[in-house]
């Protein structure tokens, strides 16, 4: 009975091998016809063409993402160009100082080593210079103000400024009742780019505390200035409150008036049409409230690059010094951002502004993410292109005006 039972047991292990063995092979099989279903579409995927990571999104460059990183990580030494980055700053701000500079040294400047050039209305203490040097890749200049570029001028009247920022204040105007912020927006606006540390320079970036750059930069914009001949360049386009610059406008058509054909203005090549452009654009319905023919749109000069020599032109000269004689800096609230805005749009020809699309940059409150995927993948950039407070085609935003009026809505690497 015993030998019954085991002779058994042998008959079921057997069996049970041989089922083992069939569910195996029959395993493999079916393995091997799913692989050869996967591979028979490699032609249409292309994963036969490229082992590296091809992006999601509908693109026939397989090397996309590949090629920008070579780009990144190209040895060659870049070329300088004759510039510097500019920021106007206090002391005490030496913090939101070093913040900004941080965040441009890690996303361009560690690879170039510009200057950096700081001013200030007082001499710099040595805990800010301190830092600074610390902080910069390349050399650091340290200026102080004259107080004839920076203070109030005699002849404004004084009564008329005080009873300007009492009015400013009850209206709750931004920074209607700072005698400093006047003072900065002349500043930018006429006297900048005279300053002696700044006379061997031909490009300046302005760079201001507490900003923050998103993405790694594709480009040096100082070469691509040069390059390309442009004269002033933007990341930013939004709209001014009237109410700061209620008689700008009237001085400045009175400028064109009186010096249009001395100075051989151009404006039909020029980019006028981005400043007195009214129509209304896609989705957004935004009527624009402005009492002049001026539609208020404004490059937001917290991020500009510029050609000094354009400043330091007759042409530039005398705008700024025909406006200046109308107190409005004082009188009412005069930005450099219009100022600088209205400059460019009517002495410049339209080709010589440039748009840098692909540059990421956050100044309180607003923002600009490239929508791009590629782009904020290939740049490594960190942030949220979706969020409302990234400006670019908002309805308070002036860059469609600029894509139709300007130079044309183009990427700055098929220029």
């Amino acid at each position: 009975m015993k030998s019954y039972f085991f002779h058994l047991l042998l008959i079921c292990a057997s069996l049970s091998y041989k089922w083992i063995t069939m569910r195996k092979d029959f395993d493999l099989m079916l393995s091997e016809k799913s692989r050869n279903v996967v591979s028979s579409y490699d032609s249409i995927r292309r994963r036969s063409v490229t082992q590296k990571l091809k992006l999601s999104t509908n693109t026939y460059d397989d090397g996309a993402l590949e090629d920008a990183k070579n780009f990144r990580n190209d040895p060659t030494t870049p070329v300088k160009q004759n510039a510097t980055l500019l920021m106007l700053v206090r002391n005490w701000e030496v913090q939101g100082a070093l913040q900004s500079m941080r965040s441009l040294e890690d996303r361009f400047n560690k690879e170039y080593n510009y200057d950096w050039t700081f001013l200030n209305d007082v001499p710099f203490d040595k805990v800010f210079i301190e830092a600074t040097t610390a902080m910069a890749s390349g050399k650091t200049n340290y200026a102080v103000i004259p107080k004839e570029d920076w203070d109030c001028p005699e002849w404004i009247d004084q009564k008329r400024f005080n009873q300007s920022l009492q009015l400013m204040q009850e209206e709750n105007i931004v920074y209607g009742n700072s005698r400093s912020y006047r003072n900065m927006c002349k500043f930018n606006s006429g006297y900048f780019f005279r300053q002696k540390v700044l006379d061997n320079y031909d490009y300046y970036f302005r760079v201001e505390p507490n900003v923050e750059y998103f993405c790694d930069f594709p480009y040096d914009p100082f070469k691509i200035m040069k390059e390309k001949n442009k004269k002033y360049g933007f990341v930013i386009a939004i709209y001014e409150y009237e109410d700061t610059i209620p008689t700008l406008w009237e001085s400045v058509e009175e400028f064109i008036d009186i010096k249009g054909d001395e100075l051989g203005l151009d404006l039909d090549n020029s980019a006028y049409d981005f400043i007195t452009d009214f129509e209304i654009y896609g989705s957004n319905k935004f009527l624009i409230d402005s009492n002049t023919n001026y539609n208020l749109c404004h490059f937001w000069s917290n991020f500009e690059v510029g050609d000094l020599n354009f400043y330091r032109s007759n042409r530039y000269i005398e705008f700024f010094e025909f406006l200046n004689e109308k107190g409005g800096f004082y009188y009412e609230r005069w930005g450099d951002a219009p100022i600088h805005t209205l400059a460019a749009s009517i002495l410049l020809h339209r080709d010589e502004i440039i748009h840098f699309d692909e540059i990421g940059y956050e100044h309180a409150p607003f923002r600009t993410c490239p929508r791009s995927y590629f782009m904020r993948l290939s740049q490594r950039c960190q942030c949220d292109y979706s969020g409302e407070n990234n400006v670019d085609i908002e309805f308070n935003s002036c860059l469609s005006r600029w894509w139709k009026n300007g130079s044309g809505k183009k990427f700055v690497k098929e220029l």
